[in-house]
């Protein structure tokens, strides 16, 4: 039996978060794991508290406050504080430097900031932006006594008086929040080198969360654990707002999701829903599974065996869902594509996987579906609400996705040029994507329209792909392929622990190391040319000696290493 459809009043955050409140006021709501955390109703009143001294200090409804933090409890605490007085939040990614993170601040004419006691420090060593008159360390949410005016640190006092108290009594009052007021600005650090901030109302983020109820029932006992950076769209919508929309409670990781640290939170909070990268799951599966399917001749002989195959995997999946703690029932993937031969083993192993698809423009939702429904190699039908269309097909029906819904962004902040190359005067948006739908309206991902690069006889070739199949070796970390000057060239960067764990390199010379390597990545060209057509064959190898630098979602970020070679 499925669970009550929640609507709520308004699509705003001030109506989900009142929602939550009212309903689930005693129940857990954020918390890091192992500590103690915050209920609803302590949530609703740390809200208040940071509202009160945003008033004091002069931020008022469509002021900008930037969040520029690691996951934490006092993080959401903050978030729903600006959005539900009617300021605009800046999430900032933590991975970004202190100074890309104050240019962020700056273009956005932030006139606060709340910045994790890690980032704090070095922030003071900035000059900071004219605009900003409010810093506040988010770790003393609780006292509220760190705040530096400009670069001064001094004590903050609790500014009460008739005034503040009216202040607060009127907030939403005169000017209630309505559901296509600005509620968050989200700079996006993608793949192309361009970081754009996306504009998100409080219609687009609040519908998204609420999309997400037609797919999977989410209630108040469940419990979510939170690993990718909630300064993006992805893990902020579906990780954040759809759980405070139903209640259930969030658990942080203090330090970063190392295989150990990740394995032992999974053992405590026992998650019934984790959100993830392609990375996360394809790693455990190259380090944890993997390495039991090749010990020895015999091993590998059977698993050769299809009927033999799905037996091994279905008891390795038992096992792997003991690792993820034995509740798991949705490990959503997300940010980037899934390697095709872990994505095998997940459906073998009925480990409890489905794969979403969307972009920070869209808040990021566009399809998919939960684990008791998903198919091989595709990603879902479109959401509840959401137009998909496919423009400028080919002959075998793939085309450039188009999207139409509530949970389309505004625009691209200080940037109508740029918007208005995504955007057409209908509400459609350009995703950029290349795909096809299958009969029961499933869309099946091919790649990035910019990434495509058209082969000798006038083919299309699409990298991803490519790349997917030279991941899918033991002895490779990550590829990148792109054309070079004609040539179809493979960056590759080696697993390099399992290759010295294989060929004993450095216990070798130089030389002799080099002469390996050299030949193991020609094995590997051979190997996935066997398995690809004709024309998406590599033609260069080439080593990629330090990891590739990527997004937060783990994306590689290609311009770095196609544009300087055109």
């Amino acid at each position: 039996m499925g669970k009550p459809f929640i609507k709520l009043p308004s699509l705003t955050l001030k109506s989900l978060l009142e929602h939550s409140i009212e309903r689930y006021g005693d129940r857990p709501a954020l918390s890091f794991v192992d500590g103690e955390g915050m209920r609803y109703r302590d949530l609703g009143a740390k809200v208040a508290s940071v509202q009160k001294m945003l008033l004091s200090y002069g931020i008022r409804r469509g002021d900008k406050v930037a969040l520029f933090s690691e996951n934490m409890p006092n993080w959401g605490a903050v978030y729903f504080a600006v959005t539900t007085m009617g300021a605009v939040i800046v999430p900032i990614l933590p991975d970004f430097h202190t100074a890309e993170a104050l240019h962020i601040a700056n273009h956005a004419e932030c006139k606060a900031a709340f910045v994790s006691q890690k980032l704090f420090d070095t922030m003071l060593e900035e000059t900071q932006p004219p605009s900003m008159n409010l810093l506040v360390v988010l770790n003393d949410l609780n006292v509220l006594e760190k705040l530096s005016t400009r670069s001064n640190v001094e004590k903050v006092m609790q500014k009460g008086g008739d005034q503040l108290n009216r202040a607060m009594e009127r907030l939403g009052k005169d000017n209630p929040i309505e559901e296509d007021d600005l509620a968050a600005i989200i700079y996006t650090s993608g793949t192309t080198g361009t970081s754009k901030g996306v504009m998100l109302s409080h219609k687009n983020l609040t519908s998204n969360a609420s999309m997400a109820q037609t797919i999977v029932d989410i209630f108040p006992e469940d419990r979510f654990l939170s690993i990718l950076p909630l300064a993006h769209t992805y893990e902020c919508t579906i990780g954040f707002l759809i759980p405070m929309l139903n209640g259930a409670s969030v658990s942080y990781i203090l330090k970063p999701p190392t295989p150990t640290i990740l394995i032992k939170a999974m053992a405590s909070v026992q998650p019934d829903f984790m959100l993830s990268v392609p990375l996360v799951i394809e790693k455990i599966y190259k380090n944890k599974v993997q390495p039991n399917f090749q010990k020895n001749l015999l091993i590998r002989t059977l698993y050769a065996i299809p009927l033999v195959r799905k037996k091994l995997n279905k008891i390795a999946g038992k096992k792997l869902m003991e690792t993820f703690g034995g509740h798991l029932r949705f490990f959503g993937i997300g940010g980037a594509a899934l390697s095709p031969h872990v994505e095998e083993f997940l459906r073998e192993a009925e480990f409890p996987y489905c794969i979403g698809y969307g972009l920070t423009e869209t808040s990021p939702l566009l399809a998919g579906t939960n684990a008791t429904k998903t198919k091989l190699y595709a990603i879902g039908p479109a959401m509840k609400g959401i137009e998909l269309e496919l423009r400028d097909q080919d002959d075998e029906g793939s085309g450039v996705l188009w999207a139409r819904g509530p949970n389309i962004m505004q625009g691209y902040y200080k940037d109508p040029e740029k918007t208005a190359s995504v955007m057409d005067n209908k509400g459609w948006f350009n995703t950029e994507d290349i795909g096809h739908f299958d009969k029961d309206g499933y869309f099946f991902m091919s790649g990035r329209a910019k990434n495509i690069i058209v082969g000798p006889g006038g083919e299309n070739l699409y990298p991803e792909q490519i790349e997917a199949a030279i991941n899918a070796n033991e002895f490779v970390a990550d590829s990148l392929v792109y054309d070079e000057n004609g040539t179809l060239t493979a960056r590759i960067h080696l697993d390099y622990d399992k290759v010295d764990e294989m060929f004993g390199v450095n216990k070798t010379s130089e030389t002799k190391t080099h002469k390996k390597i050299e030949d193991l990545l020609e094995a590997i060209r051979v190997e996935v040319n066997e398995n690809v057509s004709s024309f998406s064959r590599i033609r260069k190898v080439i080593e990629q000696r330090e990891e590739f630098v990527k997004t937060p979602t783990k994306k590689i970020k290609r311009y770095l290493y196609v544009e300087a070679k055109k």
